[in-house]
């Protein structure tokens, strides 16, 4: 969905796991050593994310949800531009957290991201709590941390109620998230997957639309008016 913002995927040919360890991303490399926060706060801060905009997708899905047709959306992706694009939070679920908010992981302490962002471009490669001096961490989930047990029940209560699914701009490979469309599915209810490229779900999609995700949700909205 954001790769139209400027935003890289992870896993197309010119995405993020070709250019950079994955086993950086892991909750335990994180926990365990500074000079693996040191990259990740430096690749954060510098990241397209701190510029990128809500694209035409963002606000269809946005303008769904204003003609009542949302039950909700779950979303995999980390950079807010679904909240940026005026969706209520009660319709949308972060499954893998966001980057907007930095948490302490020894106490509750919390800020805005841009306030640590402000501290690692005045000098401090390796930021602490200044409460607690525990590590801090964005609130995005890494790879072996916990997933946020209220935000995966809230995406199968909209998983439950919707009458029809769209997995949009996902290879549907990533678990446990990918199994929330997927129990809609189950259901019976019409499932359609909108991605350049295979996805795991495509064996099962009642339609698969090889397009762009900007694009295809704007002439959906158009379709519905």
């Amino acid at each position: 969905m954001s790769t139209e913002s400027g935003i890289p995927d992870f896993r197309g040919p010119d995405g993020l796991w070709n250019t950079v360890d994955p086993d950086d991303f892991t909750f335990e490399r994180y926990l365990e050593s500074a000079a693996a926060r040191r990259r990740s706060w430096l690749r954060w801060s510098t990241s397209p994310l701190r510029q990128a905009r809500p694209n035409e997708g963002h606000l269809a899905i946005t303008e769904l949800a204003r003609m009542g047709r949302l039950a909700g959306c779950v979303t995999q992706n980390i950079d807010g531009l679904h909240r940026a694009a005026g969706l209520a939070d009660e319709l949308l679920v972060e499954v893998h957290g966001n980057v907007w908010k930095v948490r302490c992981l020894a106490c509750p302490a919390e800020w805005p991201t841009e306030a640590v962002f402000d501290r690692v471009e005045g000098g401090e490669e390796d930021p602490h709590c200044p409460r607690c001096g525990g590590i801090i961490k964005l609130t995005v989930i890494s790879f072996g941390q916990a997933m946020p047990a209220a935000e995966m029940h809230r995406g199968y209560t909209m998983a439950q109620a919707a009458d029809a699914v769209l997995a949009v701009g996902t290879t549907l490979s990533v678990w446990p998230a990918a199994d929330i469309p997927l129990a809609a599915a189950r259901r019976g209810v019409p499932f359609v997957i909108v991605n350049l490229g295979p996805t795991d779900g495509d064996g099962i999609a009642d339609l698969k639309l090889e397009a762009g995700a900007g694009p295809t949700m704007t002439r959906l909205v158009r379709l519905l008016e």
